[in-house]
């Protein structure tokens, strides 16, 4: 039987060092071991976008990735997207407009919400749907959801203005 693992990495800003099973995938670790329940699982196939995570700035399926891979990594989880104070432009907009309906797409939704803003400050309406395409959502026709990424937009747009001023 195989032996436990050292896996060292940064969680939403802090270091964490964890005994993991070799082949445990991000996922379970993130749920299980880090406590951290906001990243859900749907699929465990990589096809539904629910358990999507930012590692080392890139926006993965943790239910794809061991565990292991992500040794020496920068894991950003939806636990980390806000800061202590005040919730993501995303998570506002996401309230503001509607975006959220059960709850099981949604921190998927937000991170590769937060994903594409943050390679693409001001998308249009074809880039949302293409940056969420990996997403799938059960409950919506998308409407909302798409109107929540271009009001962040929008919102980061004013903030960036009204700090120029």
């Amino acid at each position: 039987m195989a032996e436990k693992m050292k896996l060292s990495l940064n969680v939403n800003g802090q270091a964490r060092t964890l005994d993991v099973w070799p082949m445990a995938r991000l996922l379970d670790v993130i749920r299980e071991d880090l406590h951290l329940t906001g990243t859900k699982e749907g699929c465990g196939e990589g096809e539904c976008g629910a358990c999507s995570v930012i590692l080392d700035g890139k926006l993965v399926n943790s239910c794809l990735i061991p565990a292991v891979q992500a040794e020496g990594g920068e894991l950003c989880t939806i636990e980390g997207v806000a800061s202590e104070e005040q919730l993501h432009l995303v998570q506002e907009s996401f309230l503001h407009c509607g975006g959220a309906q059960c709850g099981i797409c949604t921190p998927g939704m937000v991170m590769a919400a937060v994903d594409l803003l943050h390679r693409c400050p001001q998308p249009d309406e074809a880039q949302i749907r293409d940056g969420l395409a990996g997403n799938l959502c059960r409950c919506t026709g998308y409407v909302k959801i798409v109107d929540s990424v271009a009001d962040a937009a929008e919102r980061a747009l004013q903030v960036a203005k009204e700090s120029r001023s």
